[in-house]
Formats: C-alpha cells, sequence, structure tokens
C-alpha cells in the first residue's frame, strides 16, 4: 500500500522526530515529504503545497 508521511519540521504541536520519522519506519516502503519550516496548520496554512505534492503522490 503506497503511503505518504507528510510533515513539516517546525511543526510545535507533534514535533517529527518523535512522529512522522518513527511513523515512516513501520510502513513498509513509505515515504517521508517534509516541508521545510511549515507548522502544524501546514494543511490549511500552506494548502497549495500540500494539495499540489498529495495530488501527484495520488497519481504516481
Amino acid at each position: 500500500m503506497p503511503t505518504l508521511v507528510m510533515h513539516g519540521d517546525d511543526d510545535q504541536s507533534v514535533p517529527i522526530d518523535g512522529a512522522a520519522r518513527i511513523t515512516v519506519t513501520l510502513a513498509k516502503g513509505a515515504k517521508l515529504q517534509v516541508y521545510p519550516g511549515f507548522s502544524h496548520g501546514m494543511c490549511s496554512v500552506n494548502k497549495d503545497v500540500i494539495n499540489k505534492d498529495l495530488l501527484a503522490f495520488i497519481q504516481g
């Protein structure tokens, strides 16, 4: 199952090291996409970037 883990490296609510970097090791073949400077609200604040990358991943 293709898995994309998207995480901002400035997320203060859910730090990247304790979440995304561990999560990506649990799903075989998962891809980690790190967004420099993006916060916990990246799906709202940076929706144009996130949506573009998510669509590209879905389309393969």
